[in-house]
This record gives structure tokens, C-alpha cells and sequence, in this order.
């Protein structure tokens, strides 16, 4: 690891992976900036880990799935740099954010970094839509990053809870749903872990509360982050999380859902 006080401030990127084939090589190549590029596998029968180590990553297998969080902190812990920047394999990082992370690692600065996402889904870039409420902390000094938390949706937790979070003022590309059958899918995967989540809340589901979840979530993305700007495709983004948002509860209502080893993509 570079000494900050002397040398030059050296940034890993570090990608979660499963039965990634398909789109690993667009992320990486997108990461290509980074003085290390690792990727934790969570046990792929395709090939994401033989084309991840031919365009340079390190690739560790991982396939004992205990959540999105315990995948971070393998992937923590195989980290030699001075930061570390978290990438999704569904995401690629234009030009113009590599160099505002390249800029925010040169600074040495004690800070987090969050980011945006411009969504693309069945082929279009949903640009006109608001950003997302709070955005996520990416970017860390390794040395102030102690662990992720959170089996989805996880969060860090830093050595200093009063680090400053800086803002990067251009966004991720997310290829978040590339075709309709792949959205069902991500759909259900997710709304299992959803009820799983709620349930462990002492949560209650239903019909009724499922329709209230997807009927606010459909208005607040649709209407107040502008879907309606992005045409068809973004009308299909918007009613696919919603009908998350609905079978969720319908999950908890119904299935009783437990916590176990769903194991899902992003």
C-alpha cells in the first residue's frame, strides 16, 4: 500500500460477481483506471471468472453465500490500496466519473464518496430521471472502512462516523434490466429478500399493504422523479419496482418467508 505522506495514493476497485459472463468484460474494462481491480465470485458456472482474470482482475471464489455484506468484506480484506471503490458488475463508469475518482483518490483526502446512477434499462438510459433520494457511499479510504453490514441493501460502517461524505457530480452507468424476463427475475429475487427483511421486523404483509407499497413507489418514481420523461422503457422501470414493492408483502403475507441462502444478482 503507498504511503500517502510520500507517494502517490493507489485505488482498487473491487466488483461482486455472479454469473457475471455476459457483462463482466464492459465493467472491467470501465475500471481499467484502478492500480487494482479484484473480484469476488460467488461461485459462477459461466465463464465471469475466466474472462475477469484474463483482462487483469484478481478473481477469489467465494460461494458460501451469507449476503451481499460478508462479499464486501472478503473483498475488503483482499484490498492492497490506499482507497477502495465498490463496483456493481451491472455498472460502468464513464470517463467523466473515472477522472473525478481518479481526482478524489490524488487528493489523499480523509472522506467518503458517494454516487448517482443513470439508469439503462431494455437498451435506453433513463437520464431525465431525478436522482435517487441519497445516493451511495462508494468511495473509502481503506483505512477508515471497517466492515459492510446488511444481507441486501448493506451498508459500511466506518472507523469515524463523523467522516465527511463528498458528493461525485457525475453518475454510474446501471444496466440494471437489459430485457423484461431478466426485470421478472431480479423482481422476485428481490422481493424475497425484501420479505425476508420485513418479517424479521416483526413486519405483517397483505394484499392491501402491498398495494399501498407499489401505488406510492410507482407515483414517487413515475411522476416525481420523472419516468414519464423516459418513455416506454421508463414506464417498465418504474412498474417493475413497484410490483417489487407489492409482491413483498404479498411474499410475507403468504409464503412466511425465513432467512436462508436465496442468493441473488444484482
Amino acid at each position: 500500500m503507498a504511503d500517502i505522506r510520500n507517494g502517490k495514493p493507489t485505488l482498487c476497485i473491487g466488483i461482486l460477481t455472479l454469473n457475471e459472463a455476459h457483462r463482466i468484460a464492459r465493467c472491467i474494462r470501465s475500471a481499467a483506471f484502478a492500480d487494482q481491480v479484484v473480484v469476488i465470485d460467488g461461485g459462477s458456472g459461466d465463464q465471469t471468472c475466466d474472462i475477469a482474470r484474463e483482462m487483469g482482475a484478481q478473481v477469489h471464489v467465494c460461494p458460501d453465500w451469507q449476503g451481499f455484506a460478508e462479499q464486501r468484506n472478503r473483498l475488503i480484506s483482499k484490498v492492497d490500496a490506499d482507497y477502495v471503490f465498490f463496483l456493481d458488475a451491472d455498472e460502468v463508469i464513464p470517463e467523466a466519473l473515472a477522472s473525478e475518482i481518479r481526482a478524489a483518490v490524488a487528493s489523499g483526502e480523509h472522506a467518503v464518496w458517494r454516487i448517482y446512477w443513470d439508469q439503462v434499462a431494455f437498451g435506453r438510459t433513463l437520464h431525465r430521471m431525478a436522482k435517487t433520494e441519497g445516493g451511495v457511499w462508494r468511495l473509502f479510504r481503506t483505512d477508515q472502512l471497517l466492515r459492510y453490514e446488511g444481507v441486501v441493501h448493506e451498508h459500511a460502517v466506518l472507523r469515524d462516523p463523523a467522516t465527511p461524505v463528498r458528493n461525485f457530480r457525475h453518475r454510474l452507468l446501471h444496466h440494471s434490466r437489459e430485457t423484461v424476463y431478466g426485470g421478472l427475475l431480479k423482481m422476485a429475487q428481490y422481493a424475497q429478500l425484501g420479505a425476508v427483511r420485513r418479517a424479521q421486523g416483526g413486519h405483517r404483509g397483505g394484499v392491501l399493504r402491498g398495494l399501498a407499497s407499489a401505488t406510492s413507489n410507482f407515483v414517487r418514481l413515475y411522476l416525481f422523479r420523472r419516468g414519464f420523461l423516459c418513455g416506454a422503457e421508463g414506464f417498465l422501470f418504474c412498474l417493475l419496482v413497484a410490483l417489487e414493492c407489492f409482491f413483498r408483502y404479498a411474499i410475507l403475507r403468504y409464503d412466511q418467508p425465513v432467512a436462508g441462502d436465496t442468493l441473488v444478482k444484482r
